[in-house]
């Protein structure tokens, strides 16, 4: 029997629609799932006549595959990716290679790759993003791991992924997990800017009283100027939905409770560790948990007190800041995001090239947008910049537009209106450009109750003051 370049483990829309694109550029593919009804029907329907073997055991799918055989697993991250590699490990031989493309944790995948590099087989963990559409069509691809096994799938990778001008969004980023911890981060941008369209939104509907239908417009009008990007299209595309049992705007029938899979916490969570601040990313991960607490807020809305919302603007004017704000947020995002690439590549040895990342982002995944162009070609000149705050070409970006976001934080806040993205972003924008911050007074208060010393600011050393005699 004609054995396969590739088998995929899990028939869920995204390993289907994965199988059919690699199989759609001339690779053959086997396919397994755990549910074998599953399978049969993605074989006597989508895959109907296609370079596609079903099988419907662990053993015959790995005896399906050309050696070394790759096995990319499409499955629920967790312990399910854990029991498969328990499964396989057994029927694979040395130099076989195993490729986790969901949304695992980088520690679970540092673990992960240890253990099957032990057994003498290669590991890539592989951040796929794009939805069902990207995964079908071209997605952004973002593996790690072995560099050998990575380039016996390079070939398959590199015609399976979206293209740009700036080539296929797809390139080897490093060793163990620097693919799942830019992924990880690639999700984190995606909770911020996804949040700030939000914001953006309410402050229009709820304090400009607009319509959804020209809410639509000025998103339309967005989506064709420097904040070109996917989420800004796709919001367009929301708002312009009307829904078919009422004929309302789809948008206003879903109830306000955002749920989440935990990438954007667990950036969060890194960054903490790491000592990083990324407070836009963090505030959209509460805003989607503050917003779980429905009842919560329905029972306080009448009780808490605040401001009405009816302080009268000149709609116009606002537009204008509003885009502003919310370009210069959205960069602030990608600002923070990479800010950490560059702290967690040097404390985990994965010499990210943050060109190459912003680069291959630029197409197929979720936080693909114009704004990747200005990042890359920073990064380009200044390969090794620690922050992009210290380019100048950022600098004048966002000093053009800063104001805007100051006055739509400002204004926000005379609406009684939370912002929590909008307000963070000028946080860490004012916290970075102030030269004395407050913790002198924090650094007090911790050694007169914790005797934890302090510096001072006209000697060297480490100062402990008894501040109260006893």
């Amino acid at each position: 029997m004609q054995k396969s370049d590739i088998g995929i483990i899990g028939m869920a829309v995204m390993g289907q629609n994965l199988a059919l694109n690699v199989e759609n550029k001339g690779f053959s593919v086997s396919v397994y799932n755990r549910t074998g009804s599953r399978t049969k029907k993605f074989i006597e329907e989508r895959a109907k006549d296609k370079a596609i073997t079903a099988t419907y055991s662990l053993d015959d799918f790995v005896k399906s595959l050309k050696r070394p055989r790759k096995v990319l697993l499409m499955i629920k991250a967790g312990e399910a990716v854990d029991s498969f590699i328990e499964k396989l490990v057994p029927l694979l031989a040395e130099g076989d290679i195993i490729i986790d493309g969901g949304n695992s944790h980088f520690k679970d995948t540092e673990r992960r790759y240890r253990k099957v590099k032990g057994k003498g087989l290669l590991y890539l963990g592989t951040g796929i993003s794009g939805g069902e559409y990207g995964a079908l069509f071209g997605p952004c691809i973002m593996p790690g791991g072995d560099i050998e096994a990575y380039s016996q799938l390079e070939d398959i990778f590199v015609k399976i992924a979206a293209h740009t001008e700036d080539g296929p969004c797809c390139s080897y980023l490093g060793p163990t997990s620097a693919g799942h911890y830019v992924k990880m981060v690639h999700n984190g941008i995606e909770y911020a800017v996804m949040q700030i369209i939000a914001e953006s939104y309410h402050l229009m509907r709820n304090n400009l009283n607009m319509e959804i239908d020209e809410i639509q417009k000025v998103i339309q009008e967005w989506n064709s100027s420097e904040l070109n990007s996917y989420l800004i299209e796709i919001t367009e595309d929301i708002l312009s939905k009307k829904d078919d049992f009422t004929g309302k705007p789809l948008v206003e029938m879903i109830l306000d409770k955002a749920e989440q899979k935990g990438t954007g916490k667990w950036t969060s969570q890194s960054a903490l560790d790491l000592g990083v601040p990324i407070p836009t990313i963090t505030s959209a991960v509460d805003a989607r948990i503050l917003s779980s607490f429905k009842e919560l807020r329905v029972s306080l809305s009448a009780k808490l007190k605040g401001e009405t919302g009816e302080e009268k603007v000149e709609k116009e004017s606002f537009l204008h800041h509003l885009k502003n704000a919310c370009y210069a947020s959205i960069l602030l995002s990608y600002i923070q995001g990479m800010h950490l690439l560059f702290v967690a590549s040097g404390e985990f040895g994965y010499s990210l090239n943050l060109s190459e990342v912003a680069r291959i982002w630029k197409g197929g995944c979720i936080i693909r947008a114009k704004v990747l162009n200005l990042i890359k070609d920073v990064y380009t000149k200044y390969p090794n910049l620690s922050n992009l705050l210290l380019a100048d070409e950022i600098l004048n970006v966002l000093n053009e537009r800063i104001l805007s976001l100051r006055k739509v934080t400002i204004q926000a806040k005379k609406w009684g209106t939370p912002t929590l993205a909008l307000s963070s972003s000028l946080n860490y924008y004012d916290s970075l450009r102030t030269t004395v911050l407050p913790a002198n007074l924090i650094q007090a208060q911790r050694d007169y109750f914790g005797a934890h010393k302090y510096e001072r600011i006209d000697k060297e050393g480490s100062f402990h003051t008894k501040w109260k005699n006893y």
